[in-house]
């Protein structure tokens, strides 16, 4: 480990200089004590609730949500505002007559894991009393659960069928910070049912939180009278044990590389403690599993007694293996959670001392100019910065290891820009139309998008049909586009599925997309798990190679987990693939969308998928790389792809665009340009020399 010391070198703020001592600064203040997992674990529930700092406000907060419509608390991550606010409200009586309290969560991994704790608390099975729903999975029973955790985007979903959401007595919005696409928009929607139900109460919970933005947008005191006001703020202490901060002396040319050195450097010269790292995306997650895994078996075989586990943790993973990181481990074992950004808030994972933070994170973001979404790796805020760092002294003091200067901290913008201004706001148009609200340039937005954005979301809906000329919601295709848990374009491409004569397969291929990596790369097993992917794989792409996928899997081989292993599937994602198309099916099914088979060809399918993805299109340049037909932006096949590495076709669609190094299309189909000016006649027309043009749709 010399080596690695003398590459990455720390230093805390506020002490003496960089110099030799450095080394030793970093293993001061921790005694010798083990990684404590929750310091009242021998007491009993109640007693452990009483202990979190959230328990001496309970009656701040009840009296507040009493007095106010709606309350703000920013609470400090880890005063147990998540788990204990909705319990108060429950035994003070807001569930009585058959109510229900809602909790949103941002995320799904976050909405299962609180509602599961909560459920513990309170001795009850989970689905019952304390529920959840995220897409596609609802564990919630109408009659029975009281206190029910769902996403934003499922909340907004319920709007639909209850526009005043008239079962629920209290809505906390937790994360409210992390400003989601649908926290967003369910905010100025709940903005707007607050005027109707004065009895309504809305809690916006977050742990670090814009509370004098809140304030104004959800106070409905004109009068100028604080003691008029419609809205109130409380703030509870969270963390109580320090943490210390520590930079590089210098920039890291290699976050990747730095991050493995600093884990393997606590892991030499710090006392116990579990090691959280943050990182942007799956690949590098697993990149660095891998090169600390080899480091432990190194380790291992020098008999060293302290041990590594290390547990990779982003949104594609599957449920069971994203729970592991919860699992006690041996006083023996050190514990490495390297993770995306799921980790700086949504999931609290106790026993973690030392942080990593790569300051970078993998966003979202919509380019109206090329109409192009794709996911980019851009620094971090300021913001997320100290949630990050917070991770760290949740049981005792921590440490958190930043692998950025203190000048370029300096330098990272206060918080992050809401998704609502990075994003394509199509889906966001389509719920608010299908929620009447025609208006959408009027709409209470809390953080109002681009005009651009929206101008170019209305001309994608009306190309797709789901709006009219006057930009009205069409009847039926814009209705029951909005009514499917999907993206527009997936939504088109199943309701016309019937016409085209697949629909059996179409709902198969939308069902297999919304899984991430149903293919399985074991970092040492390559080779062969590439040797068994290429059985799948059709020379018309990705979609197609999907629905092999999945029905060999349902065919062949009875849904076997061994047969999934031994291809290098992932038999939970395929298991998820089934439940997914069923309720796919069965929205099929309530719009009279005809069940047919393409019986084995392909070019039905391709046309149908080209009716949904006709915008996302491309063709070949001479130079290997592809051009859009919207505005020639340079772009490339995703090497998870299957057209990878083949030759390229000349004409291909996309569900989507990945940033890196370059702009990367994935799940990519091969097609046909006639099918392009035939099945989108008003998005493209035939060049006089030949080749295919784009016109851009109106709105009239």
């Amino acid at each position: 480990m010399a080596g690695t010391r003398s590459t990455m070198k720390f230093w805390k703020p506020g002490s003496v200089a960089p110099g030799i001592s450095e080394e030793r600064e970093l293993n001061t203040e921790i005694s010798g004590s083990t990684a404590v997992f929750n310091p009242f674990i021998s007491l009993s529930i109640e007693k452990q609730r009483q202990k979190l700092p959230v328990f001496k406000h309970r009656n701040n907060i009840l009296y507040l949500v009493e007095s106010f419509q709606t309350v703000i608390i920013v609470g400090e991550t880890g005063c147990g505002k998540t788990t204990q606010i909705p319990q108060y409200l429950l035994e003070a009586g807001w569930a009585a007559e058959g109510r229900v309290i809602g909790v949103t969560q941002p995320r799904r991994v976050a909405a299962i894991s609180v509602a599961g704790r909560v459920a513990e608390e309170r001795a009850a099975r989970l689905g019952h009393e304390v529920g959840y729903t995220i897409r596609f999975d609802d564990c919630s029973d109408p009659q029975a659960t009281r206190i029910k955790f769902l996403t934003d985007g499922m909340l907004v979903r319920e709007m639909m069928a209850d526009p005043l959401l008239k079962k629920y007595s209290v809505l906390m919005l937790d994360e409210a910070h992390e400003r989601t696409l649908y926290t967003d928009m369910a905010i100025g929607l709940l903005k707007k049912i607050q005027k109707k139900r004065g009895d309504l109460r809305l809690i916006v919970a977050s742990a670090t939180l814009d509370a004098k933005k809140f304030h104004e947008f959800f106070n409905q005191n004109e009068s100028g009278d604080p003691s008029k006001d419609t809205c109130g703020i409380l703030t509870v202490e969270g963390r109580t044990f320090p943490v210390d901060i520590f930079y590089t002396i210098s920039p890291v040319p290699d976050y990747v590389k730095a991050t493995v050195e600093t884990v393997m450097k606590i892991h030499e010269a710090e006392d116990a403690g579990d090691v959280l790292v943050f990182l942007t995306g799956q690949d590098e997650v697993e990149k660095v599993v891998s090169l600390l895994q080899e480091h432990a078996r190194s380790m291992s075989r020098q008999g060293m007694k302290k041990h590594l586990r290390i547990l990779p943790m982003y949104s594609g993973l599957p449920y069971a293996e994203q729970m592991r990181v919860f699992e006690r481990v041996p006083n023996t074992v050190r514990k490495v959670v390297v993770a995306t950004n799921i980790a700086e808030t949504s999931i609290t994972i106790n026993g973690i001392v030392f942080v990593i933070d790569c300051a970078f994170v993998k966003l979202r973001a919509y380019n109206p100019n090329t109409a192009i979404e794709s996911l980019v790796v851009t620094p971090i805020s300021k913001a997320s910065a100290s949630q990050r760092a917070g991770r760290a002294g949740r049981n005792r003091p921590g440490k958190c290891f930043r692998l950025y200067t203190e000048e370029d901290f300096e330098k990272l913008p206060a918080s992050t820009v809401p998704e609502m201004q990075r994003t394509n706001l199509a889906p966001v148009i389509l719920q608010l139309k299908a929620l009447g609200i025609d208006n959408v340039l009027r709409f209470s937005f809390i953080s109002p998008p681009p005009a651009q954005s929206m101008v170019q979301a209305l001309e994608l809906l009306f190309a797709l049909g789901g709006l009219d000329n006057y930009g009205r919601l069409t009847d039926p295709m814009g209705v029951r586009m909005a009514e499917f848990p999907l993206s527009p374009m997936f939504a088109k491409m199943l309701l016309e599925s019937g016409n085209f004569g697949c629909s059996k397969e179409m709902v198969t291929i939308a069902a297999m997309m919304q899984i991430q990596n149903i293919f399985a790369v074991p970092p040492h097993q390559k080779k062969a798990a590439a040797r068994q992917h290429r059985k799948f794989a059709v020379a018309e792409g990705d979609h197609l190679t999907m629905l092999n996928v999945y029905e060999a899997y349902m065919k062949q081989h009875q849904k076997s987990s061994k047969w999934c292993q031994d291809h290098f599937l992932n038999y939970k994602g395929l298991q998820r693939a089934v439940t997914v198309r069923e309720q796919l099916r069965r929205l099929m099914t309530k719009f009279k969308v005809v069940w047919t088979s393409s019986e084995g060809d392909p070019d039905v399918i391709l046309r149908c998928i080209v009716a949904g993805f006709f915008a996302n299109a491309a063709r070949v340049h001479h130079s290997g790389s592809y051009r859009t037909l919207r505005d020639d932006r340079e772009l490339h096949i995703h090497p998870n792809s299957v057209l990878y590495g083949e030759k390229p076709p000349k004409w291909v669609v996309f569900n989507e665009v990945l940033q890196t190094s370059k702009y990367y299309m994935r799940d990519v189909t091969a097609v046909e340009s006639s099918w392009l000016v035939e099945l989108a006649p008003h998005f493209y027309k035939q060049a006089k020399h030949g080749s295919l043009g784009s016109k851009r749709s109106c709105i009239l």
